[in-house]
């Protein structure tokens, strides 16, 4: 490869800001709890209290997780009263959890069994919309 050629490679490159930010998104979602919380979370809202339980996990343990993929900005959340209830935050997040579960099903051979079932986000300006993941319930 030509000196022209790395340079114009390097200038290409991701800063080390994104870089930054992008190994900490990964690095939040390489938890199996967090990762349960959001397959949860794309297909509906929910309270601590509901995650909690639906996963079988303490009330304590879904709001440490909560707070760190609050703090990525993974999820968001909704007060109803007294009640706040999460959310992904957006489509890209969905978009990462769907292309992830798609490798991993490549990889070790999992292939997906009926429909795919819907994925809702909610934006906050907008009214539910599905997004299909292919997976089973």
């Amino acid at each position: 490869m030509s000196n022209g050629a790395y340079v114009h490679l390097k200038a290409s490159l991701l800063g080390a800001p994104s870089v930054a930010a992008l190994a900490e998104t990964f690095k939040v979602l390489g938890d199996t709890t967090r990762i349960r919380i959001l397959d949860v979370l794309s297909q509906t809202e929910l309270c601590v209290q509901d995650l909690a339980g639906v996963l079988g996990l303490t009330q304590s343990a879904v709001s440490h997780q909560l707070r760190l993929l609050r703090s990525s900005r993974l999820v968001r959340t909704r007060r109803d009263g007294r009640q706040i209830f999460y959310a992904l935050d957006d489509g890209h997040i969905v978009g990462l959890f769907k292309q992830g579960l798609e490798h991993v099903e490549e990889q070790v051979g999992i292939h997906p069994t009926a429909e795919p079932r819907a994925l809702h986000v909610r934006s906050a300006h907008s009214t539910r919309r599905p997004l299909r993941l292919s997976t089973a319930p």
